[in-house]
């Protein structure tokens, strides 16, 4: 039997880089991984990586969103 939380802290010791947390949580804003990619991430990667590298990921998202509008509109095209 192990003790609470003792999973939790294993997962969070993990050791797997934050580019690679990047590249992983890129790949899953387009829905696109391998089966064995997605369990080599589920046991290499920190969690706490990748809710910061989802967070990172979808502020640049929607700033890279908020500039094409902003782009559109300035140019004539959306009016």
């Amino acid at each position: 039997m192990t003790a609470p939380g003792a999973d939790l802290k294993a997962a969070v010791s993990r050791k797997g880089s934050f580019p690679q947390t990047m590249r992983a949580v890129f790949w899953s804003f387009f829905g696109v991984r391998r089966s064995s990619d997605h369990e080599k991430d589920v046991s290499q990667l920190n969690p706490v990586h990748v809710i910061i590298a989802g967070i990172l990921s979808a502020i640049v998202f929607v700033l890279a969103l908020v500039a094409l509008v902003h782009w559109i509109i300035g140019s004539g095209i959306g009016s």
